[in-house]
């Protein structure tokens, strides 16, 4: 039988690897999107005519509690159920400590930590009520290395993800694994203006692979983890930041 996946913050960067990966692997899929609507669309007609899946684009911000409420009712309408959830989608601006703000910390909880928490909530219910469901929320290695404060709000919000991780598996076992991926750098349009040549370079030096990692080295590590080779994975934060120091 097919399986179905919900992938947050699919229409770029790390979410759109993800979901090309899965669409290969013939998942018929929800990609999500708040604001990139054009790409949303050209990706799931691309996927659906490459690999004969369907996909389907499908607008919510994460961060209001009815357009989820929407989103997984559009889900459940359209497979009948849901076998995979990514929590992908996330926010983050660089900004010097002196300006945060308790305001600007809410609202970076509100989507990287508050979202993951409803959607799995309501999403996991369906797993398990069917017995069956993988869910990887996408962390940072930020969140075990505060390597910058000018990200502060960013990291606090991913290390009290990977918490988060840990109590779903529990809340969710035996039948349901809940993990999370935490990448280091990774080439993507969030990184774009803070990843510069020269700051790639120097970052390198403290990268063991001697690289900045792609969407699709995290893909493949999710690909895995959604796959029945992982079932005895559960409740784990998996860095992946090429070897970082």
């Amino acid at each position: 039988m097919t399986k179905c996946a919900i992938i947050t913050g699919a229409s770029r960067g790390i979410g759109r690897a993800i979901a090309t990966q899965l669409a290969s692997e013939g998942f018929s899929l929800i990609i999500n999107y708040n604001n990139s609507k054009f790409q949303a669309e050209e990706l799931s007609k691309e996927l659906q005519k490459k690999y004969n899946i369907n996909a389907f684009h499908f607008k919510a911000d994460v961060s209001n509690e009815n357009d989820i409420d929407e989103m997984v009712n559009f889900a459940v309408k359209k497979f009948g159920k849901i076998d995979v959830l990514v929590n992908n989608a996330g926010v983050c601006v660089d900004l010097p400590f002196e300006e945060r703000t308790v305001s600007s910390f809410q609202k970076t909880f509100k989507t990287n930590l508050f979202s993951v928490f409803y959607l799995s909530k309501l999403v996991g219910r369906i797993m398990k009520k069917n017995k069956f469901g993988k869910i990887v929320n996408i962390s940072s290695n930020n969140s075990i290395n505060g390597f910058y404060p000018t990200t502060i709000d960013y990291d606090a919000s991913k290390s009290a993800l990977n918490s988060l991780t840990k109590n779903l598996s529990i809340e969710f076992a035996p039948y349901v694994n809940v993990n999370a991926v935490a990448p280091g750098w990774i080439d993507t349009d969030m990184n774009k203006e803070v990843l510069t040549d020269e700051i790639a370079k120097l970052e390198c030096e403290r990268i063991l692979k001697r690289r900045i990692g792609t969407p699709q080295d995290v893909a493949n590590l999710v690909s895995f983890l959604v796959s029945d080779k992982a079932d005895y994975i559960d409740g784990e934060v998996i860095v992946i930041d090429g070897g970082m120091f």
